[in-house]
């Protein structure tokens, strides 16, 4: 009988929140999403949460909607976490392999990720992901999965995510109070680039950028594993504040008239496609009084909104997005270019922006690897959502020895070795004489 597995995501943004759950068919090797909701963010700024009470009566009304949805009861759900307190670095371990006549085992794969993992970190921050970029097998390099090779020495570079340690406590005590037991949190750049990405665009080297309500996450591949990871404190919210203060208007005004240009410009590139619509000078008009919001009772133009307001903006965007890069040394090895997914990528303009001002080929990010309920989830506003499902299926399968060790990594650091230690100590000194 074929064993079916129940896996649930919380993505935790700064303009919504989103509870996806899904059923994992191991005989047919299928994630099926039978639940998804999706609902506005309270108490969550750049990424943030700013008042957990607020976040956490959003995570409940999203995890209830998606359970109604799917007939399930939650307890355990993997959660994303960003903002600008993310960092990224490269590290390197080494260790001589335990039976150096025999066969690399999983023993030693990790216990090099930990001797990577052991670096000097300020007391504030936590390490979220430790990332294997490559291996190397006595001195022999690019080695992907050194498991069942004979060595004697083994080297891993690794690529290690890290977070404050007050915003993943936040975050932890906001899910853990609607009920819900974190079974772990996953950066949101990393789970957009599962869902997006393929593996080839990842091997030849590709830029991820997930455009979220108030932050941008950037996720960059070089040869196959992640190299480079950060937050912007700037996104898609911005520009919707760059619309309210040129249009006067307000910023529920402004979101709908975002979205209504969004989707306008799909259909227009849908209809030049099958051959159909003829442009006239009508077209360039925008009736804002159509929309449905009281304050807007006039006509704009649309080349106006878009080249005065929207573009500034995007532009801004993927110019820090593109000094990122020049910091983190990667320009020249992404040629597979940027892939940008997020809310943000819903936004007109965003692939034109993202290929002038990085001088890349560029495309809009669909979440795949899915079936089931996948009409709801086709839209890059729900990349980090199914990512987390896709994460969550790799953890359960032990596949991929980076999510692997670092799940089992962070089960460990929950354990208060001291306190054992102490409290076995007192039972010890009881039994004396």
């Amino acid at each position: 009988m074929a064993r079916t597995h129940v896996i649930a995501g919380i993505d935790v943004g700064s303009s919504k929140i989103s509870t996806l759950i899904a059923q994992h068919d191991e005989e047919e090797d299928k994630i099926r999403i039978v639940g998804i909701a999706s609902v506005e963010s309270k108490g969550v700024r750049k990424g943030q949460i700013v008042d957990i009470e607020e976040a956490a009566e959003s995570v409940v009304d999203s995890v209830e909607r998606a359970e109604r949805m799917a007939g399930y009861s939650l307890d355990r759900a993997f959660v994303t976490i960003g903002g600008g307190h993310i960092e990224s670095r490269n590290s390197h371990g080494v260790v001589a392999v335990a039976d150096p006549s025999g066969e690399i085992t999983t023993s030693d794969v990790e216990r090099v990720i930990e001797a990577a993992r052991a670096i000097s970190l300020a007391e504030s921050r936590d390490i979220l992901h430790v990332l294997p970029r490559e291996y190397k097998v006595d001195g022999e390099t690019q080695v992907k999965d050194p498991q069942g090779m004979s060595a004697v020495r083994l080297e891993a570079e690794t690529h290690l995510i890290t977070g404050s340690s007050t915003a993943i406590r936040n975050i932890q005590k906001c899910v853990s109070e609607v009920g819900v037991d974190s079974d772990g949190l996953v950066f949101s750049g990393l789970a957009s680039s599962l869902a997006v990405l393929s593996d080839t665009e990842k091997e030849l080297g590709v830029v991820l950028v997930d455009i979220g309500g108030g932050t941008t996450s950037i996720a960059v591949y070089v040869e196959g594993a992640i190299t480079y990871s950060s937050v912007l404190p700037i996104g898609g919210r911005n520009v919707t504040n760059d619309i309210a203060a040129g249009l006067r208007v307000s910023l529920e005004g402004a979101e709908k008239i975002k979205i209504a240009l969004g989707e306008g410009a799909k259909k227009k590139k849908k209809h030049r496609k099958e051959g159909l619509g003829v442009e006239d000078k009508k077209s360039d008009e925008l009736n804002l009084s159509s929309l449905g919001t009281e304050d807007l009772d006039r006509k704009v133009s649309k080349k106006t909104l878009v080249d005065g307001i929207i573009r500034p903006r995007l532009n801004e965007i993927f110019t820090m997005v593109g000094m990122e890069l020049t910091n983190a040394e990667v320009g020249g090895k992404t040629p597979s270019g940027v892939v940008v997914t997020g809310g943000g990528a819903n936004c007109i303009g965003v692939l034109d922006a993202a290929k002038r001002m990085l001088s890349l080929p560029a495309r809009i990010g669909l979440p795949k690897g899915v079936t089931g309920l996948i009409d709801e989830v086709n839209n890059p506003v729900f990349a980090a959502s199914v990512g987390l499902v896709l994460y969550g299926t790799e953890v359960e399968e032990g596949q991929g020895s980076w999510l692997g060790s670092s799940n089992i990594m962070s089960k460990f650091d929950k354990i208060p070795v001291g306190g054992i230690i102490g409290r076995a100590g007192e039972v010890f000194k009881k039994l004396l004489p």
